[in-house]
């Protein structure tokens, strides 16, 4: 009796957790998305910014600041979705 019930739990455990995964790497995406689209808006503050200006911004650090932050976040959605397991070595001798 208990085990189809601690079945079920696993089951609808899981689903949950691939859920929360799927929706994790969804909005992720997302950002990665939304990163791409602010170098439009970046180009646009550089062509709008006074170049006689004594103190100005920094729009290179800006671009190497959002591209290491999209290529961080896409590295982790190429990765693999779950760790690989570590199994005990096989002992090799088959023979007596």
């Amino acid at each position: 009796m208990l085990k189809p019930l601690f079945l079920v739990a696993t089951i609808a455990f899981t689903s949950v957790a691939n859920a929360s995964n799927f929706a994790e790497r969804e909005s992720l995406a997302k950002l990665v998305h939304e990163l791409d689209g602010l170098s439009a808006l970046v180009d646009e503050a550089q062509g709008r910014a006074n170049p006689d200006n004594r103190i100005r911004f920094q729009y290179n650090q800006l671009r190497k600041d959002l591209m290491m932050m999209r290529l961080g976040i896409q590295e982790h959605l190429d990765g693999p979705t779950i760790e690989p397991r570590n199994y005990a070595p096989l002992s090799g001798d088959y023979r007596r």
